[in-house]
């Protein structure tokens, strides 16, 4: 097992998305193409480095880092972000999702860094039966999907991303139908939508969720 720190948490992540693209969908960007989502930053780098989340920065991981199970990965030292205000009313990222072709690997890999698993959850995507497993770094949560019982070759993906909106029901309402309709969450008491990202030039899957309840 690699050393790590007691506690590894997500500094930021890397999207290659133009800019104007997340200002359309109501994100803060900053000039030096960064939002701020809570503590957590996301750098725009442009469609010349791919599409989607193209890797990631971890506090309280070695230095010599680079990938994590087939994620760009890298150190950081830095100090939470200070949190912008979105007009979209986006607060924090609640969690990122990782897809893997092989669940036990990627597990493996997460466990390597002295990470352990909060809880399982088994479902179905596409009619395919999933095993959601989440891990806690920092404000952020990273579930990791992948098949039960069958491994495949190839890298583990960063897929997704679901913010936290401060009134999910009325962050919807502003987008209208370049929304999902809201929906109960899996998570008891909680809401959520799917943002129509591509009509805004993202190539980012986003979900928007309302608050934790807590003691939930």
């Amino acid at each position: 097992m690699r050393a790590a720190s007691p506690t590894v948490a997500v500094a930021g992540f890397e999207v290659a998305d133009p800019p104007e693209s997340w200002t359309r969908a109501g994100f803060t960007v900053d000039a030096d193409a960064t939002t701020r989502v809570g503590g957590v930053s996301i750098g725009l780098v442009g469609r010349e480095h791919g599409t989607g989340i193209v890797g990631w920065s971890l506090r309280g991981v070695p230095t010599d880092l680079h990938d994590l199970d087939g994620v760009a990965t890298t150190s950081s030292d830095r100090p939470p972000a200070s949190p912008a205000t979105h007009p979209n009313g986006v607060v924090r990222v609640d969690h990122v999702v990782l897809l893997s072709p092989d669940l036990a690997r990627t597990v493996d890999a997460l466990a390597g860094l002295g990470l352990r698993p909060r809880r399982e959850r088994d479902g179905e995507l596409g009619g395919q039966a999933i095993r959601q497993v989440f891990f806690r770094l920092g404000e952020v949560i990273v579930e990791v999907v992948g098949a039960p019982h069958t491994a495949a070759e190839g890298p583990s993906t960063l897929w997704g991303l679901t913010y936290v909106a401060a009134d999910v029901e009325a962050t919807a309402e502003a987008f209208g139908d370049r929304t999902s309709p809201v929906k109960d969450a899996v998570q008891p008491g909680r809401r959520i939508t799917t943002l129509r990202h591509r009509e805004f030039g993202m190539s980012v899957r986003t979900a928007l969720i309302s608050p934790p309840i807590l003691g939930a």
